[in-house]
């Protein structure tokens, strides 16, 4: 009986407007649905055959199953038409679709996939197979242990940084400093960052090196120009200074509307005398070829035993540290300011020069001032004062010292 119920279910396919073939439940086979004798079905009193039940259900379900997935396969290929160009998918996203990609198959995935290829969906599921079962970062290379990345960038900074150590004295820096390698790890090492040893590294210096080595005997000079209003009208007048590389300290040497050469003499003199400290012998004045620098100047300072250095034409760069407080003195003070007259020029440079010194932070020398007077405290106790100059253009946080 039980296997004449299980046949006496039919099917029978129909085809639908969808591209699938779906299922379509016939009623039971009239053979075994037809009451027994007595009047009553084989299963009892108004019972209904189970696998009926089922297939009712199941057809139901796989219906609406198939709606939902031929409505989203429309929309996603509407949505990707109107895309212009490739979507970009991340690695997370690119990993969702491999693993469902892999259960449904290439031959559903042609179906279905708008975004990328099948293929393509196949080749990121291998890819992240391979990376489940990818051992290589467990494995340890036979031979020596490598050289950790911290010391081995600490091994070039001291041969950088120090052009005429050899091996021997790297090795003796390192062990102070905690690291025992040997001469030959550190030449391994140079060798590898195209370093060469130390006979040939001593030999050259690099400008950056230079400069730092002779910062405390160069002086630039420069001019630049400032409009003042006269009795005459607007007049430009001519500012020379010098500065001093290594301490930054500035000397404002003369103002003056034609830096004629009798004036430049009188200024090479005033500035390479004993009191004025601004140049003294042994060192090296960084200028440009300007012709307001005329020969009786050059031969002041030559025979005041400093060794001038004239830069090429056309290149202020060279010059940046001149060039750099030029930028500063305009924007902090001048360009804020109508001048009337020149004791007006004097007086507002003279303030920004000490303020320049001894209230203004110094970016360029580690954000400190280059010159604090006695009595500025740093700490937090004591009462706060603002110290103002030109009228409160300039100013200055200070706490007085207990």
């Amino acid at each position: 009986m039980v296997k004449k119920l299980e046949t006496g279910l039919t099917t029978e396919l129909t085809t639908s407007p969808w591209p699938k073939l779906q299922l379509a439940y016939c009623l039971p086979h009239q053979a075994y649905s037809a009451p027994m004798e007595g009047g009553t079905d084989w299963r009892g009193t108004d019972a209904m055959d189970w696998k009926t039940v089922l297939a009712y259900i199941t057809g139901s379900v796989d219906q609406e199953l198939l709606l939902r997935h031929e409505y989203l396969v429309t929309e996603n290929r509407i949505l990707r038409d109107q895309i212009k160009g490739s979507i970009r998918l991340s690695d997370g996203e690119r990993k969702a679709l491999a693993v469902i990609g892999q259960k449904l198959g290439k031959q559903a995935l042609q179906d279905v996939a708008t975004l990328v290829k099948p293929d393509t969906i196949l080749g990121w599921h291998r890819k992240l197979v391979a990376q489940k079962f990818d051992g290589s970062q467990q494995r340890t290379a036979p031979g020596r242990p490598t050289i950790d990345q911290e010391l081995e960038a600490l091994v070039v900074r001291l041969a950088q940084e120090n052009r005429s150590w050899g091996y021997d004295r790297i090795v003796g820096a390192l062990a102070n400093l905690g690291y025992t390698v040997s001469d030959q790890t550190v030449g391994n090492i140079l060798k590898r960052h195209g370093i060469p040893p130390a006979p040939e590294r001593k030999m050259t210096t690099t400008w950056k090196d230079f400069i730092r080595t002779h910062m405390d005997v160069l002086v630039a000079t420069d001019f630049f120009t400032a409009e003042v209003w006269t009795l005459g009208g607007l007049v430009t007048y001519y500012v020379l200074f010098f500065i001093h590389l290594g301490s930054r300290q500035v000397h404002v040497a003369g103002v003056t509307p034609h830096p004629n050469a009798q004036w430049m003499i009188q200024i090479a003199r005033n500035v390479t005398m004993e009191e004025w400290s601004c140049l003294s012998p042994g060192q090296y004045l960084i200028h440009d070829r300007d012709g307001k620098y005329c020969p009786a100047f050059h031969q002041l300072i030559d025979a005041a035993g400093v060794t001038r250095v004239p830069l090429p034409p056309r290149s202020p760069n060279l010059n940046a540290y001149a060039e750099r407080w030029v930028r500063s003195v305009k924007e902090e003070c001048l360009s804020r300011l109508i001048l009337s007259g020149e004791a007006s020029l004097r007086h507002a440079l003279q303030e920004y020069v000490e303020h320049y010194h001894s209230e203004r932070n110094h970016q360029g020398k580690g954000n400190v001032l280059l010159f604090p007077t006695v009595g500025q405290a740093s700490g937090r106790e004591g009462p706060m004062q603002c110290r103002e100059r030109l009228g409160g253009l300039l100013k200055y946080y200070m706490r007085e010292a207990a």
